[in-house]
């Protein structure tokens, strides 16, 4: 365990087999990641169709003897400013994934950066007040100010967040919103020292 000034403390992280050093299921990691990102989609996007246009309904020519295609409506696809076929209509694009399916999910994209040694524990800090500057500093000592890294705490910590939102490649997070997709999106993991209890008894 380190302290924020980049030094080792006495303490000892003990990081549980069952959750650090699992086989990571590579399918369960992809279907988890999908999920998260169809739920991101606003779904919001929509074009009209023929029945939908404003314009006359008149018939546009004579049906026959004009040596061309029949036509009916000016409101066909067919024509410029006509309707559109088949277009996207409002849609939900998020899908139900069972609980212990992202719970597998988590447990490998866990295993998988430790295996990489991509996770530090450090002691729990705060700061009297937001200060990017602070922040900057912290990342410096632990040697990961150049790398996309991920800051896990066991709860909200305002002045940390506001001291981390403005430096790019720092996301920061709580125990108890850690995704699949947060853990494989980032270099390094930084969890603080209150963090683990807590992914413990959500993941045991």
């Amino acid at each position: 365990m380190l302290k924020i000034d980049g030094s080792k403390t006495s303490k000892k992280a003990e990081l549980l087999d069952a959750i650090y050093a699992a086989e990571p299921n590579e399918h369960a990691m992809y279907l988890d990641v999908k999920q998260f990102l169809a739920h991101q989609r606003q779904g919001t996007a929509k074009s009209k169709e023929r029945a939908e246009i404003a314009g006359s309904t008149r018939k546009i020519k004579k049906q026959k003897g004009t040596g061309t295609a029949r036509a009916g409506s000016i409101k066909s696809p067919i024509f410029r400013g006509g309707g559109r076929v088949f277009g996207p209509t409002p849609r939900f694009y998020g899908f139900k994934l069972n609980k212990k399916v992202k719970k597998l999910a988590r447990i490998s994209a866990l295993s998988a950066k430790l295996k990489d040694n991509a996770i530090m524990v450090v002691e729990d800090f705060s700061f009297n007040a937001p200060k990017t500057a602070e922040m900057t500093k912290v990342l410096n000592n632990l040697g990961i100010a150049s790398k996309k890294s991920l800051l896990v705490f066991g709860e909200v910590d305002k002045n940390v967040y506001l001291s981390s939102r403005n430096l790019g490649g720092v996301s920061y997070t709580t125990a108890s919103e850690l995704s699949t997709y947060d853990i494989l999106n980032t270099e390094n993991i930084v969890f603080c020292e209150g963090a683990l209890g807590k992914i413990e008894s959500i993941l045991s």
